[in-house]
């Protein structure tokens, strides 16, 4: 049976690149029939990594069957996963996030959590001596995960491990970390092809916040006014996207990389109360500024009261 790697809904650079770097690991390492899946088309800036390291776009995931062997990575949290998750055989979790609860198995499992900025460092700490075999690619892709979720080191989840990582991996492959950091913001930043509901999903999650169902988004842009001159489109499309999935709102967040700061839209009285509640800043027109936010794991989700 091929097992199934995949990680989250919307996914990101690490969801997507750190499923191949598992089949990767599975395939040629331990000789394991293994397929690296995502659940949904990935961002853009994903989509630039696979193709500056020469690697295919993985298969969409599709629906998965009772007892399909599985590999879960950069998430454990079943609303982030398929809804019949757990009829499939979960053989291992890979992950950076909170223990969100849910996942049932059959048997004891591999899960591994580490706090660190990114799976693809939780995956070069397993993968260990056998890091001395990976291509170029495997590399390329583990350095653009850690990258993308430290924001270039900028982000307060980062570690001293994300880091000796990132700088070990771009010195093998002789990589500039400005300059390819850089070229990597510039593709996540070009939300042109996007409407302005797929905005608000790109990079978004469902939370219970104070018996609040809420989808958070965030948007991590090195042009945030190209963003913000969509605003009232965005807002237009907050009723519809929070109603697909029983949210009573949407909170996006547009995260500017190079400024180091958050600005957080409000379109009504509800998420005016969430963001002077959560972060004690007036909020008295349509957006806030939130000075030196960039997080949501570290910044976001822990502050935020309704």
């Amino acid at each position: 049976m091929t097992i199934k790697i995949f990680g989250h809904k919307a996914p990101d650079t690490d969801a997507t690149c750190s499923a191949l770097i598992w089949e990767w690991y599975l395939r040629e390492v331990q000789g394991k029939e293994a397929r690296a899946c995502v659940q949904d088309p990935p961002n853009s800036e994903a989509r630039f990594v696979l193709e500056r390291w020469g690697v295919g776009m993985p298969e969409t995931l599709g629906p998965l069957q009772p007892g399909d062997e599985v590999v879960i990575v950069d998430t454990n949290n079943p609303a982030e996963l398929p809804d019949n998750i757990n009829e499939a055989e979960i053989a291992e979790v890979i992950d950076h996030h909170l223990l969100a609860g849910g996942l049932k198995t059959r048997a004891p499992i591999k899960m591994t959590l580490r706090p660190v900025a990114a799976t693809a460092t939780v995956m070069h700490w397993l993968i260990g001596r056998d890091m001395d075999r990976a291509p170029d690619a495997i590399r390329g892709l583990m350095l653009s995960c850690i990258l993308s979720d430290t924001l270039e080191f900028r982000s307060p989840t980062t570690t001293p491990t994300d880091r000796k990582v990132a700088e070990s991996l771009a010195a093998a492959l002789k990589i500039d970390i400005p300059a390819y950091a850089a070229e990597m913001f510039a593709a996540k930043s070009d939300v042109s092809a996007f409407s302005d509901a797929e905005l608000l999903t790109m990079d978004s999650k469902l939370f219970e916040i104070d018996g609040h169902r809420l989808r958070v988004s965030v948007l991590e842009t090195t042009a945030p006014a190209v963003v913000l001159e969509r605003k009232a489109g965005l807002m237009a499309a907050m009723g519809e996207v929070a109603a697909r999935d029983g949210a009573e709102r949407v909170l996006l967040f547009i995260v500017d990389i190079l400024n180091e700061e958050a600005t957080l839209l409000v379109p009504d009285e509800m998420v005016r109360t969430i963001a002077e509640k959560s972060f004690g800043i007036p909020a008295s027109g349509d957006t806030v500024v939130l000075p030196g936010v960039m997080s949501r794991k570290k910044q976001i989700i822990p502050n935020l009261r309704v």
